[in-house]
């Protein structure tokens, strides 16, 4: 009995005290999905789900929208945000796991800008389709 008491209670602190592991962007791409199967990327093209967001409009204005759709979602962070770039950590709201989440935004042609994204769980092997829902979600959210 005490030793699940003690699992219990630490698991909130295994969750917030995990260190994020390397992220950023590599050439001009976002870093490549670990082989768990927690993360959900628009770089592996292999659906239409996982396509990249397409903005009509300046590489500013699609940063703008999207800074402000992630800062309208709870228990999230801004960690890091460049004109091109931005790093946002997603909390769990039971124990308070962390996803990391990445933005990546290219200018096209014809004033296009196309944001490449990257959400994946920090600890564990499934997130039980969280990533993948909230990109989903930040998708639609964008459409509107």
């Amino acid at each position: 009995m005490k030793k699940r008491y003690l699992l219990l209670c630490s698991l909130p602190l295994v969750g917030c005290s995990v260190t994020p592991p390397e992220l950023g962007v590599s050439g001009e791409t976002l870093k490549d999905c670990p082989i768990t199967p927690n993360c959900f990327s628009s770089m592996d093209n292999d659906s239409q789900d996982n396509a990249p967001i397409i903005f009509e409009g300046s590489r500013a204005k699609a940063r703008e929208k999207l800074v402000g759709i992630v800062n309208s979602l709870p228990r999230t962070t801004i960690i890091e945000e460049r004109s091109n770039y931005i790093r946002v950590e997603f909390r769990s709201q039971l124990i308070g796991f962390v996803d990391d989440v990445e933005f990546l935004l290219s200018q096209e042609q014809g004033g296009r800008t196309q944001i490449d994204f990257r959400s994946a769980s920090r600890l564990g092997l499934s997130d039980l389709g969280v990533n993948k829902a909230r990109m989903k979600k930040i998708k639609a959210l964008f459409a509107q």
